[in-house]
C-alpha cells in the first residue's frame, strides 16, 4: 500500500517524498481515507506510529479542496494539544507537511507574550496548533473567532479530557460550531474515556492498532530493583558502565529533576531540565541542545512524556515511576520510535510497588527484574505477577515496643517518612465539568 492509494493529492505526495515517507503506517492506512471522507474519527495507536501524519495530511487537503479563504482573526482547522512543547512540534509536522501548498498554520501556547500571537492571528490561520489556557485567552480578547471552524483535533485526547482541562474545554467547544469534523488521536485510551468522548463525536470510525495501552514492540522494557537512597548512585553507574550516549531521564517532581541535573553537572556530564517552573524558552533550548546532541542527559518531569520526538533515541529511564499508569506508556514511546528500537529501563523502590502494579496491569505484562551487583535494595520491592498483580505484599510496620526495664524504643520495619508508600488514587474517570488544575 501507498500513500498514493489513500487518496492523496500529488502537492502532498511530492513533500512525502521528500522527506523520505516511504509506506504509511496502520494508524495511517485506517484513519487518513476516513478523514478525506469527512468522518469523525476516534484512534487509538502506539506512540512512535505516525499519529500526526494521520490526521494532518488528510486535513490538509480537505482545507485546499473546500471553504472560503480565510478570514480575519480566524482559522478553519485547531489542533489541540496538552503541552507547549507537543504543539511546537506538531506545528513544526503540519508546516513541513503544508511546506509545498498555499495554506497558512500557526502555534500558540503560555509561557511566552501574548502579544505577538496576537498580531500573527489578525491575517487569520489555516491550522491552528493550541494549549487550551492560552487559545481561551486569546477568545477572550476577541483575538480570534471560530466562526470559519471545519474540523478539530484533539491530540493525546486521554489528557486532553483530564480533569485538569475540563473547564477551558467547557468553555471552548460552547464557542465551537456544533457543524463540524471532529479527530480524537492517543496513544492511551480508558473505556470511561472512550465513553466520554463518544459524546463529542457523530457517528465515529474507531482505529485501533495493536493492543490497547501498550508501547511499541520495538522498545525493551525493564527494571533495578534500588532503595530510594541509592537511586542517583545506581543511574550514574549504569551510565558509565553501559556506555548510554544520550538519555532522557524523568523524575518525578520538579524538584527531583533539578537536584538530578545538578549533580549531573558537578560530576562532569552535559545535562539540562524540563519541568513546568522553567520559563518555555529555557525549556525549548533544553530540548535543543539535546537534539543537537549538546546535551547527554535531559532529566524531565511527564510534561516531557509527550510532545518530545528525538530522532534515534536509544535510551529512556524512569528514575522514578509515574504517578498516573499511562504516563508510563508515553515516557517510554519517547524512543523505539520510528521502527527504530529502544530501551526503557525504571529504577523501582520498594514504596514504588503499587505503581509498578498498575503499569505491569494496564500494558499487561510484567516487567523484567535485573539486579545490579552492589545495589541490591535493603529494603525488598515485592514480587509481581501476570496482570501486575502483587504477590507478596510488604509487611505492615511493627508497633514500637518498649524494651523491659530499659526503655528502649524498638524501631521494628519502620520507614522514614519519605519512604512511605505513595497512596494516590489511581485516577478516575474525569468529566467535562470538574475543577480546573494547571494549565500549559
Amino acid at each position: 500500500m501507498t500513500f498514493a492509494s489513500l487518496g492523496l493529492i500529488d502537492p502532498l505526495l511530492r513533500t512525502l517524498e521528500h522527506l523520505d515517507y516511504r509506506t504509511p503506517t496502520p494508524v495511517q492506512l485506517k484513519a487518513i481515507p476516513a478523514v478525506l471522507k469527512g468522518r469523525d474519527v476516534l484512534a487509538a495507536a502506539q506512540t512512535g506510529t505516525g499519529k500526526t501524519a494521520a490526521f494532518a495530511l488528510p486535513l490538509l487537503q480537505r482545507l485546499l479542496q473546500q471553504g472560503a479563504p480565510v478570514a480575519s482573526n480566524a482559522l478553519r482547522a485547531l489542533v489541540l494539544v496538552p503541552t507547549r512543547e507537543l504543539a511546537e512540534q506538531v506545528h513544526e509536522s503540519v508546516r513541513a507537511y503544508a511546506s509545498g501548498l498555499p495554506l497558512s498554520t500557526y502555534a500558540v501556547y503560555g509561557g511566552v507574550s501574548i502579544n505577538p500571537q496576537m498580531m500573527a492571528l489578525r491575517k487569520g490561520v489555516d491550522v491552528l496548533v493550541a494549549t487550551p489556557g492560552r487559545l481561551l485567552d486569546l477568545y477572550r480578547q476577541n483575538a480570534i473567532r471560530f466562526s470559519q471552524l471545519q474540523v478539530l483535533v484533539l491530540d493525546e485526547a486521554d489528557r486532553m479530557l483530564d480533569l485538569g482541562f475540563a473547564q477551558e474545554l467547557d468553555e471552548l467547544f460552547c464557542a465551537l460550531p456544533r457543524k463540524r469534523q471532529t479527530l480524537l488521536f492517543s496513544a492511551t485510551f480508558s473505556d470511561a474515556i472512550r465513553t466520554l468522548a463518544g459524546e463529542l463525536l457523530r457517528d465515529p470510525l474507531s482505529v485501533e492498532t495493536g493492543m490497547r495501552n501498550t508501547a511499541a514492540k520495538t522498545v525493551r522494557q525493564w527494571l533495578v530493583p534500588v532503595d530510594k537512597k541509592h537511586k542517583t548512585e545506581l543511574f550514574l553507574h549504569l551510565l558509565e558502565q553501559r556506555g548510554w550516549s544520550q538519555v532522557l531521564v524523568f523524575a518525578k517532581t520538579r524538584k527531583g529533576v533539578e537536584q538530578l541535573a545538578d549533580t549531573l553537572q558537578q560530576v562532569g556530564i552535559a545535562s539540562d531540565a524540563i519541568h513546568g517552573d522553567r520559563p518555555q524558552p529555557a525549556r525549548l533550548r533544553a530540548l535543543e541542545r539535546f537534539k543537537a546532541g549538546e546535551v547527554r542527559v535531559l532529566v524531565a518531569t511527564d510534561v516531557a512524556a509527550r510532545g518530545l520526538d528525538i530522532q534515534a533515541l536509544e535510551q529512556v529511564v524512569n528514575f522514578d515511576l509515574p504517578i498516573v499508569a499511562e504516563d508510563y506508556v508515553h515516557r517510554i514511546g519517547r524512543t523505539g520510535r520510528a521502527g527504530e528500537t529502544g530501551e526503557a529501563v525504571s529504577l523501582v523502590c520498594a514504596d514504588e510497588v503499587d505503581q509498578l502494579s498498575a503499569i505491569e496491569t494496564l500494558i499487561q505484562q510484567v516487567l523484567p527484574r535485573h539486579e545490579e551487583e552492589g545495589f541490591s535494595p535493603e529494603h525488598r520491592v515485592p514480587q509481581t505477577g501476570p496482570g501486575g498483580v502483587v504477590l507478596k505484599k510488604p509487611k505492615k510496620p511493627k508497633k514500637p515496643k518498649v524494651a523491659a526495664g530499659k526503655g528502649k524504643v524498638h524501631l521494628g520495619n519502620w520507614f522514614e517518612e519519605s519512604e512511605k508508600p505513595n497512596v494516590r488514587a489511581v485516577r478516575k474517570v474525569p468529566s467535562l465539568s470538574g475543577k480546573k488544575t494547571n494549565r500549559p
